[in-house]
């Protein structure tokens, strides 16, 4: 297809895919003339993962960029893949350094073997709950997080069932980014509706 249909099926403006080709974020189309390429469905599957990127993960050019590299890197395994762009959706986190912070990570590290679960030592999430830790614990308020963390468990079972882990890279990630920013929202609302209802029953306000 020529870039006016690649357009109109990715919803893209051609300005905006030029900018991807330059970038380097949209591999270039099969030159048929000196002025014209063609496109076929890898370049629509790029584009829509760029759109998850970047309109619901919210993620900056750079960050595309690496999600993008390791998408186009055959020798990485798709669990790293899944991990770059994972890891790309979360906040940068700057340890704190001292004995507060160093019980904070040794918490976590205490929830993710209790949970029996494979995390990198590397992983920025880890960073993101010690931080979470250290503020619940300063506040006062408890830092248990096992029922939140079997919650979490079951609920990335179901998540996994939707990522198509046999289809091509760029629509496994896609289908991870918008499920981990989607459901997310979804589940964040849920839980304030179910504060909503718990309160008004405990306070007899439920018809």
């Amino acid at each position: 297809m020529r870039i006016s249909e690649l357009s109109t099926r990715s919803g893209v403006a051609i300005a905006t895919i030029k900018y991807y080709l330059r970038e380097g974020l949209l591999h270039q189309g099969e030159q048929v003339a000196a002025t014209r390429a063609e496109y076929d469905e890898s370049h629509l599957r790029r584009l829509r993962l760029i759109r998850a990127l970047l309109e619901v993960g919210r993620l900056p050019v750079a960050a595309i960029k690496q999600v993008v590299e390791a998408v186009e890197d055959e020798t990485l395994p798709i669990h790293e893949v899944l991990g770059t762009a994972h890891y790309a959706l979360g906040p940068t986190v700057e340890p704190e350094p001292g004995e507060a912070w160093d019980a904070a990570l040794a918490e976590v590290d205490r929830i993710v073997a209790g949970q029996g679960w494979t995390i990198t030592p590397h992983a920025p999430t880890r960073a993101e709950l010690a931080q979470t830790l250290l503020t619940l614990r300063r506040l006062g308020m408890s830092v248990d997080l096992t029922r939140y963390a079997e919650s979490a468990r079951r609920i990335a079972r179901d998540d996994m069932d939707k990522i198509p882990l046999d289809a091509p890279r760029e629509s496994a990630v896609e289908a991870m980014v918008l499920g981990t920013v989607l459901y997310g929202r979804a589940l964040d609302t849920l839980r304030r509706m179910a504060h909503e209802s718990e309160s008004a029953h405990r306070l007899d306000l439920a018809p």
